[in-house]
Formats: C-alpha cells, structure tokens, sequence
C-alpha cells in the first residue's frame, strides 16, 4: 500500500485506537513555553502525577519575555509570574529548561531545529499553534490546547483524530525579491484562511525543493494560517545538511543510522493524498497584507480587491484605514518589526541586511530587529550583520517574540501602521488598535528605509 509522509510517521507511534473514536498517538517530543503550561502542571499536582518521561520535555519562556534588559526582573508582573512559574515547574519535575539569558534560549519554534532537537521522523506537539513550524524536518507537528499538555506530560501521549491529508506542489523558480514568506502569503489568498482546514498539507514541488531549511521553517510555520492543522516538507540532503553537527543531533555510527532511516520518510510515488493543490512559482510576487486576517493578501504592485461587498471585508478596510481599489505602495509607515517564529532566523536578518547596507532608516520609522534565539543573535555578530545594521540606523534588541503579539513591552500603538514579519494581523495583535501589515524581511526593510510600503525589487 502506498503511503504519503504524514501516514508513514503517524502510523509509526499509533498505540492504538479507539473504535469510532481518536486515536492514540505517541510524542517524541513536547515543547512548553509559558502561556500554555502553567494549568497543565497544576493538574498533575492536583493528581499527585509525575511527568512519564521528563528527558523528553524541553521548556523555555519567550512570549512574555523583554526583548532589553532580560539581566534585570521584569518588570511586568504578569510577565514575570508566568516567565517564574515555568521555571519553578520546570524545576519541580525535573524537566530541561532554557531560561532566560541562558545561551540556548529563544523562540521555542527557532531552538528547536537550530539545537537539533526537532529531528525528521518525529512526532512533536507544543501548546502553541505555530508547533507546525517544525513540520519543514520531515516531521509530524502540530499546536495542542492546555489539557492536552497535562495528558502529553503524564503519559507521552494525546488522543488525536487522524486529519485528512493535502499536497500543495508548488513548481519553477522564484522571481527577484521573491522568498518562502511571499509563497506562504500567495498561497492564503488564494486559498483563504480555511482553505486547509482538518488537512495535514505536504509542500511539494521544485520551489519548495530549492529552500533553504529556514525557508522551509516559514513556510511550514505559516501552515496553521490556512487552517491546516500541519504543514511538512520531506526531509532530503538540505535537512541532513541543516540538522549534522548541531547540539542534540545524532553523532557517528548513530548518524549514519539515522540518516538511512530519514531518507524512507518520503510519500511515496503512487501514494493519493485527500486533496491536490498546484501553484506556479512564475505567478508569485513579493506579498504584503491590506486587512486583518493573513489571507487578505496581494502582490505588492496589485491593488485592493474592489469586488468583495462583504461587512466582514469592509470592517477590516475600515479598520485599516484603507479604501477598495486602492494600491498600498507610497503609503507612510510607522513601525517596522523583523522576528518571530515564522522570521526570526539568521536568513531573514541576512535579507534584511542586504536591502538596507548602505542607506539610512528613514527617520520617522521605529524598527524593532529582534532574533529568534541567542543563537541566532551571536550569528548575526560572528557575520558582521550587526555592523550593517547599525550604521543604518538600526539596533538589534535581545531573543523573544517580541511584537508578534501583545504579551510583552514591543506593542504597536493604537493606529500605526506595522510592517510585520510575524504570521497575524488580526485586530490588535500587536496592540489594542495597531495595524498590521504582514511580509516578508525584504518587504520590512525597504519600507524601513523609505518609510513608505515600497516594492522592494526597486532596491535590490
């Protein structure tokens, strides 16, 4: 029988299933960060339980934590609380912990593949949506709700019904200015938002081929924006190459072993997916967001779709500030944020670098350039990045997700505009009433240096 990726690494930690019901699926690895754990372990607590197999549990703060002086208490009280709590916790049941201004933390979603701990063939879930990021290593990932980490720490399991199963093959070359990020966007507004729900996608094709790991990690990240439950890429010699040599990574004849067994993880040639979905490669341009969901996408030469009478369409125009039929290119900005799971990684600061090199910050434009973990940020150094950027006016701040969402200091205020390399632009998102505009680290920084949403093939 054939079988595509996600049914060969599902099917490998089923332990059993329920008649008429989920099935029982075993995890290799469990993520906790500190939004979604605390109740979790307050009721194994309450159950007088200990965490079944701690070694292979791995938690770090980063929603809530500052992106400056995370030498000093935060200030922040429920910031601190929950940063606290999971350390405590962690502490408590004996479970590896990257805390803050430790070296090895991060954005959950960052450490995980650049430590080696995200491995092809793995079964991983976080209580975060975006856990789908991991999905580009050739494994099986997906965002779980705060019970079902209580159930994750006490048994290693979770009871999940089988999701329905999609390829989205994408083909041909990227054009100039072109990267994961603008894929991702051109495929939700094509698609919708709800265009991949209950669907586990497998991206296939040249163009995915031809990413780089990191822009996998994009583009699997964004996979949760379209409804899917998960995104995957196969893992071939990119993946091996990303994956040898890092922190928790196989070593020797372990090595070999493992990338035998990486190199089956593939769909196989007749294997029928529930659903088939192809793009042109030819057809995408660099993307920016004009609404408040990250499906209300357009090239970046394109104008406003004037044919949508919706309420739900014009409440987000209005919102906005934008009309019908209008372009977006030319208009002023206000802030500029590179980072996050989906762009946070040392690529995107190399993008980001190359457009800015030896031009100036337009000086109304507040930027915030925060890297996704420690590792990334002494990346950025060793490269000289960090040069660059500060002689055009930008400094770079410490690890966090930062103003990806309003869980800690980087807030958009209320009306300004926001150039986001982030995954949402829903209402508030990154503050009550900011406005968001999502794109990739190219489109951020030429409207960094413009100070207006400029077409960033313009500066290349």
């Amino acid at each position: 029988m054939a079988n595509t990726l996600f049914d060969k690494i599902w099917d490998a930690h089923v332990i059993q299933k329920v008649e008429d019901g989920p099935t029982q699926l075993y995890i290799d690895r469990l993520y906790c960060h500190e939004v979604t754990s605390p109740q979790a372990f307050a009721g194994l607590r309450e159950r007088g339980v200990k965490v079944f197999r701690p070694d292979h549990v791995y938690c770090m703060p980063d929603h809530n934590t500052p992106t400056h002086d995370q030498d000093k208490p935060i200030e922040d009280p429920v910031s601190k609380t929950q940063v606290d709590t999971l350390a405590k916790n962690a502490a408590d049941f004996g479970l590896a912990h990257f805390g803050m201004m430790d070296k090895r933390n991060g954005i959950i979603h960052v450490v995980g593949p650049e430590r080696g701990l995200t491995l092809p063939g793995m079964t991983i879930v976080c209580g975060d949506s975006h856990t789908s990021t991991h999905g580009a290593m050739g494994a099986v990932a997906f965002g779980i709700g705060t019970s079902e980490v209580e159930m994750v720490l006490a048994s290693q399991c979770i009871l999940q019904s089988r999701p329905k199963t999609m390829r989205i093959t994408i083909d041909g070359e990227l054009g100039k200015g072109v990267t994961a990020k603008d894929m991702a966007l051109y495929m939700m507004s094509q698609m919708t938002t709800s265009g991949a729900t209950g669907y586990f996608v497998e991206y296939a094709g040249s163009a995915v081929r031809n990413l780089s790991m990191e822009g996998r990690l994009t583009l699997c990240n964004l996979s949760i924006e379209m409804g899917a439950r998960g995104g995957m890429v196969a893992p071939d010699e990119v993946t091996f190459d990303y994956i040898k040599g890092r922190e928790h990574a196989p070593k020797g004849a372990d090595w070999e072993k493992a990338v035998a067994y990486w190199k089956t993880l593939k769909s196989d040639e007749d294997a029928v997916f529930d659903k088939e979905v192809r793009f042109d490669a030819a057809d995408i341009q660099p993307m920016i967001t004009y609404g408040t969901n990250p499906g209300m996408g357009m090239g970046i030469t394109e104008k406003i779709p004037a044919d949508d009478k919706s309420a739900s369409f014009q409440k987000s125009l209005d919102y906005m500030g934008f009309q019908p039929g209008e372009s977006l290119l030319g208009k002023k900005i206000d802030y500029v944020f590179l980072g996050a799971c989906t762009n946070g990684r040392i690529e995107d600061f190399r993008a980001f670098a190359s457009l800015v090199k030896g031009k100036q910050k337009a000086d109304h434009v507040i930027a915030w350039l925060v890297p996704g973990s420690w590792m990334v940020d002494a990346q950025i150094r060793e490269e000289g990045l960090d040069k660059i950027l500060e002689e055009a006016g930008f400094a770079i701040r410490q690890p966090g997700c930062s103003a990806c969402l309003a869980m800690n200091d980087d807030k958009i205020p209320a009306g300004k505009y926001s150039v986001s390399t982030s995954n949402r632009n829903f209402e508030g998102r990154q503050g009550p009433g900011a406005r968001t505009l999502l794109a990739s680290p190219l489109v951020a920084a030429a409207a960094a240096v413009t100070g207006v949403i400029t077409d960033p093939r313009e500066l290349m």
